[in-house]
């Protein structure tokens, strides 16, 4: 999955509304769900609204100056970068819309994993 799958490419012309993270945070764009089920059931607006509030998946759009500046709590380095799939927890962050797109600014530290492709990742 690209960027264009999570913010379609009309959005990302839009992208200068984004807000820039300060401090330790991070933006992250939540993936857009799917209307229908994987059995072809068609998903009511609001079932899919719901489960994009409650995401634990998204894309790292902009890493604020100071994330994973922290040496002592970081001692790894950074654990992850722009572009990278994260799964977080569910509700994590300031929760905002943006063109009509959820996004969510997070702590540097509530990164739960990395993840290649978040496509097969459901909250339980």
């Amino acid at each position: 999955m690209t960027e264009e799958n999570v913010v379609p490419l009309d959005d990302v012309r839009k992208a200068k509304a984004l807000p820039d993270p300060v401090g330790y945070k991070l933006l992250i764009a939540i993936p857009t769900k799917e209307e229908k089920t994987e059995g072809g059931i068609l998903l009511p607006e609001d079932a899919r609204r719901r489960e994009e509030e409650a995401s634990i998946t998204g894309l790292i759009l902009k890493v604020g100056p100071d994330a994973y500046s922290d040496t002592e709590r970081f001692p790894g380095g950074p654990w992850c970068k722009k572009g990278d799939w994260i799964v977080m927890r569910s509700y994590s962050g300031t929760r905002i819309e943006v063109h009509g797109k959820e996004f969510r600014i997070i702590n540097d530290d509530s990164v739960e994993a990395i993840v290649e492709d978040p496509r097969g990742i459901k909250r339980v």
